[in-house]
This record gives C-alpha cells, structure tokens and sequence, in this order.
C-alpha cells in the first residue's frame, strides 16, 4: 500500500484519493466543469473592508502570525492567504514573483475559494472536511488550478465552529512536505490567542502534564468565571481533560482539578508562587500557571483579593490609545546573524519568568526589542511599562517608580499616585538605562523584585505585585560594579538572560533595515528608493547614533525628495556627507584578493583575521561580529587555541 502527505500527516494514498474523488463529485454537482474559468470578480475595497470588519478578532491575531509564517517560506514561489468562514479571502502575503501567477487564478483578496465557487481545493475542502488538507497540482478540479500545491487548515474557536482559514498556496514543483505542519501550528497559534482575548473577567488556567510545554502551542488552556465555573477550554485542553465541551458545562475549576477555588487564590498570595501541582479528574496530574483576565488588563493571580470586583480596585495603568502591534520578534529579524541569535536565545525563555537584560549602544533597538518581547510572550495582553532610569531626575525616581500616598511629600498630589512598577502588574516592566539608576534605590528595586512587594512612598501596606522583568543598558554593568556604582546582588538578579544587540556598523542587514524604516517613514505620502552610491556611503558610516540617527537621516531625507521616487546624493544632510568624506575608506579586501587570484578559503581565512584585528583579539567578538560560533574560528585558526 502506498503513502502520501494529507493532512500534515501519513495516511493511505487510497485514503487520500478517496477524500480526494468525493471533493471533486462535491464540485460536479455544484455545476463546475474542470475547464470553467476561475472567477475574476472580486468583491469591491468598500465590501472586503466590511468582510474585514466582521472577522476583526480573526484578522488581528492572524496577521502577526502570517507574518511569521511568511518568514519561514519566503523566497518559494508561495504565499500565506487567511479567509472567513466562507472560503472568502480577507488577507494575503506573497513572493512577488508568485503573485501574478496568482492573480492568473484570482487567489487574491475578496474572492471566494469556497468549493461551490472553485471546486476541490485546499481551502475549499479544508472547511467542507473540517480538517487541515492538502490539495495537489491534477488533484484540484478546476484545470486552471493545476499548476498550484495548497496547504490549508480550518481555525476554530472555542466551540469548534470553524471561523477561518489559514493556507499556502504555491508553485507545485516548490511543494515541501513540511509546509502542512507549519501551517497547522500556525493555526493553532492564531486560535489560542484567540481564545485568550475572548474570555475576559475570568481565570485562566494554562497546564500540561509536562512543565516545560506550559507557555507554548502545546499547553492546554482553560478559562472558569471567578468564581470557578467552567466557561471554555482551547483544542488541546479539551484533549487532555478528556470531555466534550457540553459535558464540561456542568463541571467546576474543583470538579476538574480537584482544587477549590479559594486554594488558587492562597497559592499565589505567596511571595514567589510557582507553578501549580494539579490532579484532573482523571487521574493525570498536570502543572498549571493561573491569570485572572479583566477587561483592563492581564493580572497573574497574587491572592490580594477574593473576587473579580476586588480585583479591578487594583491600581490600573491609565488607558492607552490603540497603536498597530508589531508582530513581535520575527518583525525584528531581518536577515543579520548576530540578530537572529540575539532573538533565538530570548524565544527560548519566553514566558518562563527569566529577567532579561539587554545590552547595547544608544540607538541600537533595545526598547523596541523590549516592546516586541512582550508582545510574544503569555503576557501580552497585560500592560507593557517603560520607564528610562536616565531621563527621570533623581529626586523623582523613587516616587516615579514606587508611587506614594497622598501627602507623602510637599507637593504630592491628593489621593496619591500609582507607581510604575504596580502599573505594569501582570504585564511587563522595562527598566531602560538600568546603569543610571541613582545607587540608594538599587536596594529597594532588589527587594522588589524577591518579595513581589510594592510598599508606595508614606504608606505602610505594600503590595503584591507580579511583573516580567527587562532591563536594558548602554553601560558595561561589571565595570560600574568596580566603581561603586552599581550593586553587585542587584546586578546578579537582572542578568537571568543576558543579549547584545549589535551596532548599525556591525549589521549585515543594512539595505533591508534601510527599507523597512522608508517604509515606515513614507506610508501614507508614497515610497521611496534609495540610490546605490548612497548605500555605499551608509555601508562606508560608522553610525554613532545608530537607528535613531539612521531614521532622522532617512526621514529628512525622504522630506527632501519629496515627488522623486530615488533619494540621492542630493538628498542627503551635509554633515552626514562631511562624517563620511573624513572617514578612512575601507579597503574593499575581497575585492583585492579576487584580483589577486586568491581562493574562497584564503578569502575566508582574511576576513577572520581582520575582524579579529578589528576587535583586539577577542575570538568571542569576532564571532558574533561575522556570525558563526567560537568553534568555527578555533577551527579555522587552530593556533588561537595554544596562544598564550
């Protein structure tokens, strides 16, 4: 018997064809014929953003998650279309190359894909079968449709009712049998969001049987009213509470987990609360970690209140106005090495309560890779507080931070203030130039961060509070430790994960950086270009202000050109060009060594040894500066590893 890929999973090739032949009976009695045209009348800008309107929900989880998705299979001759419940397409993302094979075929925006409109195929069938399904090449119905491999599969809401439909679609000499694993996990990510954001002013309980999966696409997620009624659970707790949704109607956050609901509240009146240790009503005992979610914000259960109307007297943020979310870390990866390390090794502690301490030059991203770490960690619909250690005077910061009761000082307004760091509970707080923190507050924030407590300025209560914590500094924090500027058990509990963003200069992605920031810069007045003798002078910079001085560059200069679609020479500042024309041009070496008649290995062996000259000798330097690991420079240069 043979096997073929359905479903992101083996099943018989007769299985296969079967699905496969019903589907195309399904599509002859619709009244389709395999060699009618694919219908080209899409709906009008005014309907599709209506349609867009009423999938909202769907619409805001899933582009982030497309996004991310379109990362993975870019450059493939693909792309990533979302549609509703219909098969009717509300978003798409796509090779330029593919996108007009694709248009061929109305595989765009406000057309429907449904099988009544276009036969068998993945979209299509995916919502007919309720199942994920792969449709290839001969294998849809409409001839037209032949030269495509689609991957899709239905996305659920909490009830199962099938709300949308995530797919790619592409070339089918680029079919790769992974694709339909991607696609599901992405589905699933987009449902459990989408199940977070719908049940709010409940307790939320994320578990699994295996700790280590809590906090990823693998854990199951249920939600109870706070007074412990059961109310839903996402694809995979269903799974492993082991009842249908009906049959978990009758049943209680006790009846489930053999805990009552006031012990859940006990539990996290402690200082360090840990995860959960839970028996199911099976037998199976699992670990659990539990957020009570209000309409204003995300607060991880603290115990300091026994209902949901004692829970929202809790001090709340002021409300900010609704900003475009970025999608988070894969939105920051934009092809540079040292990058992409950066954002591996802070995916892999993502909602694990690891601080995280970002190191780096002025102007080097820090708070926008803080910003884009809450919004893909489990706290990203709690609040995200920035506060800048170096920008707040020094006779302010305690009461910034800590916040105080009314009267606590001349001038302090009535009724109190909250602080920032009671502020960001339940969310994330992020400590921007954490070098600069005046030394008599280091001790307080340190005992912050063990007790869990907040004790506000001429108050005696304190208060439990919960936070994720990054830090971020331009200082080498060692060095002001030697000085006696910074406290050296303070400095032992941020550094739980400890990154560097690179400089402008150092980045390999300058071209892309430099379009995705014109991009930004120009959305609503047109786009620009930028000349190749201008980037070679940006390749040529050193760049002391890095992306902050890159962006004011660009934004001016975008103004400069104005109608002209290419920024020039012309364009740009003077003392830019002045900064550039006293800089030592650098000596283009594989250029010299091509003319030479040098091979790749001696090419390979001069940059090593430029860059190690460039960073005094320093093998870890040199490593994250050409983006490989320590070992391959020990490899290539073996005499490092005997020098004294």
């Amino acid at each position: 018997m043979t096997y073929q890929h359905a479903a992101g999973l083996l099943v018989p090739g007769d299985d296969l064809a079967s699905m496969i032949a019903i589907s195309h009976r399904r599509s002859e009695e619709f009244g389709l014929c395999p060699d009618s045209r694919p219908d080209f009348n899409p709906m009008s800008g005014a309907d599709l953003s209506h349609l867009v309107e009423q999938n909202r929900l769907l619409y805001s989880h899933a582009v982030p998650a497309m996004e991310t998705l379109y990362q993975q299979i870019a450059n493939t001759h693909n792309m990533v279309l979302l549609t509703d419940a219909q098969g009717v397409i509300v978003h798409s993302l796509g090779d330029a190359d593919f996108l007009e094979k694709a248009n061929r075929v109305a595989l765009t925006p406000g057309v429907a894909w449904s099988e009544e409109s276009k036969g068998t195929n993945a979209i299509g069938t995916a919502i007919a079968e309720r199942a994920p399904t792969t449709v290839h090449a001969d294998q849809h119905f409409l001839s037209a449709n032949h030269f495509l491999t689609c991957s899709a599969a239905p996305i659920t809401d909490h009830r199962g009712n099938v709300v949308g439909v995530l797919d790619v679609s592409g070339d089918r000499r680029s079919f790769h049998k992974h694709t339909m694993a991607l696609v599901r996990m992405s589905a699933l990510m987009i449902e459990n969001q989408m199940f977070t954001a719908t049940f709010e002013n409940a307790i939320t309980l994320h578990f699994h049987t295996r700790p280590e999966f809590i906090g990823t696409l693998m854990e199951g997620i249920a939600s109870f009213s706070p007074g412990g009624r059961f109310l839903a659970a996402n694809r995979n707790g269903l799974f492993q509470l082991g009842l249908s949704y009906p049959a978990l109607q009758a049943h209680t956050f006790s009846s489930l987990f053999g805990l009552p609901v006031s012990a859940l509240y006990d539990h996290y009146r402690t200082a360090a609360p840990g995860l959960l240790d839970l028996c199911m009503h099976n037998g199976v005992r699992v670990r659990g970690r539990a957020e009570l979610r209000l309409t204003n914000g995300v607060h991880v259960l603290t115990g300091a209140f026994d209902d949901a109307s004692q829970a929202a007297a809790l001090p709340q943020p002021p409300a900010k106005a609704a900003t475009r979310r970025l999608s988070g870390l894969r939105y920051l990866n934009t092809g540079d090495p040292q990058l992409e390390q950066v954002i591996d090794k802070v995916n892999r502690v993502l909602g694990r309560d690891v601080p995280i301490l970002i190191m780096g030059e002025t102007g080097t991203g820090k708070e926008l890779l803080a910003q884009a770490i809450h919004n893909d960690s489990p706290r990203a619909q709690g609040p995200f507080v920035a506060v800048n250690c170096a920008s707040i005077p020094e006779t302010l910061i305690e009461s910034e931070l800590f916040g105080y009761e009314d009267g606590a000082f001349t001038g302090a307004r009535k009724k109190g203030a909250v602080g920032r760091i009671l502020q960001a509970n339940g969310g994330t707080l992020f400590l921007d130039e954490i070098g600069d923190m005046p030394y008599s507050l280091q001790a307080r924030l340190l005992r912050v961060l063990q007790e869990r407590m907040v004790t506000p300025l001429g108050s005696g209560k304190s208060i439990p509070v919960n936070v994720e914590l990054i830090c971020a500094t331009n200082h080498n924090l060692r060095q002001r430790i030697a000085e006696g500027l910074f406290r050296e058990d303070l400095y032992y509990r941020l550094n739980g994960l400890v990154v560097k963003l690179p400089p402008l200069r150092e980045r390999t992605d300058l071209e892309t950086v430099v379009k995705k920031i014109l991009s930004a810069e120009t959305e609503t007045g047109g786009t620009h270009t930028i000349s190749d003798e201008v980037l070679r002078l940006f390749r040529r910079h050193k760049w002391p202000g890095n992306f902050r001085q890159l962006t004011n560059l660009l934004r001016t200069a975008a103004i400069m050109a104005g109608d002209e679609e290419e920024i020039g020479l012309r364009h740009m500042p003077d003392d830019f060009l002045d900064d550039v024309a006293e800089a030592p041009a650098n000596a283009p070496v594989a250029q010299q060594m091509i003319a030479t008649g040098a091979n790749l290995e001696e090419m390979e062996l001069a940059a090593i040894l430029k860059s190690l000259e460039a960073n005094g000798g320093n093998v870890s330097a040199t490593a994250r500066a050409l983006g490989v690991s320590r070992n391959t420079i020990y490899r290539k240069l073996p005499h490092l590893k005997t020098s004294p």
